[in-house]
This record gives C-alpha cells, structure tokens and sequence, in this order.
C-alpha cells in the first residue's frame, strides 16, 4: 500500500465515523484509532447491553424450570478441608473467581486462541501476560482482530473453546493479577 492509498484509507474511515480500524494483507499491516476511540469505549462499557435472553422472552403456558440452587461453600467446621493449590489460600477456595480480573471480548466474533491452527496458542494457563500483550484474536466479518490484555497477571482460566461464537464483553480469560 502506498502513502496515497493509506491518505484515502484514513479519510474514508473518518467519514464513515469509524473509531478503530485493522487490516492485514499478506505482511502489510495497518491499525488506525482514531481521537473518538476511547471516548466511544468508554461509552460502550458503561452502557450494559442486553443478552440474547433478555431480548427474546416467549410467552409460554408452562412455567419455567428453576436453576437448581449452586452448592454452598463447606464452612469453616466441616470434616473436610478445602483443597488448595498453586497459592491459593482456604478462605477463598479454588472456585472463587471473584479474586480474578476478566479479559472481556470487546467486539461479536469467533474466538480463536492461537493465530493460525498450525501455530501454538498465544497464551495458555500458568502464562503471564502484561498490559497490551496480545491473548487472543476474535474473527468478524472476515477480519481478523487481535485482542490484546487490559491488565497485567497470570492466566487462571480460558473460559471459552477454540473456534467457539463470542459476545461484546464476554469473558475470554480469567486472570490473577497478583500471580
């Protein structure tokens, strides 16, 4: 791509009031944030979108099952000791995710671990990642996005499969930042 085409590709994303724009052709690649960027993410966050379920409600004549209530944590008292491991103290236990901070998928696509199938993952759990490390990409419409970690720590958990749909802000990873 020459200086000319770049020109016309930043006037164009600016009249269509883009704020992020990548592209990747062949080894040429181009990533454009234009001044709104952080403005709109911004906006995009502290507006809550609705889930699907909460956009679709059938009427229906039979009730719907209730969620079988979440086992309770065992008490301080009880026979059996929590297990503990890599670190983790009892108070918490190894199921408390509260602790963890998210890597959340900023835009709807395809998640993809790794950046092609006969490549390694970009991280996997146990891997440190640091602020602005890419973890993951999210294919939509054709383009392929790296998604690059907000927060520095260690990956405790991928909660989503390889090649699996993903929703604007849905938890892709968990991470200790403490780790």
């Amino acid at each position: 791509m020459n200086f000319k085409e770049i020109k016309d590709l930043v006037k164009l994303i600016d009249q269509l009031g883009l704020t992020e724009f990548k592209m990747k052709d062949g080894e040429f690649e181009i990533s454009v944030r234009t001044k709104n960027y952080e403005k709109v993410k911004q906006q995009l966050t502290a507006v809550p979108m609705p889930t699907q379920q909460q956009m679709v409600q059938m009427p229906t004549a039979i009730p719907a099952p209730q969620p079988a209530p979440l086992p309770q944590a065992p008490h301080a008292d009880s026979t059996s000791a929590p297990a503990t491991s890599q670190g983790q103290d009892s108070a918490t236990g190894p199921d408390d995710e509260s602790k963890y901070q998210a890597i959340k998928s900023p835009i709807v696509g395809t998640f993809y671990r790794s950046p092609s199938p006969e490549k390694g993952a970009y991280v996997k759990v146990g891997d440190t990642v640091s602020t602005g490390d890419v973890v993951c990409m999210v294919e939509a419409m054709k383009l392929f996005n790296e998604i690059e970690s907000e927060i520095s720590g260690k990956i405790v958990k991928v909660m989503v499969e390889d090649a699996q749909p993903v929703e604007y802000d849905q938890v892709l990873f968990l991470v200790d930042p403490n780790g």
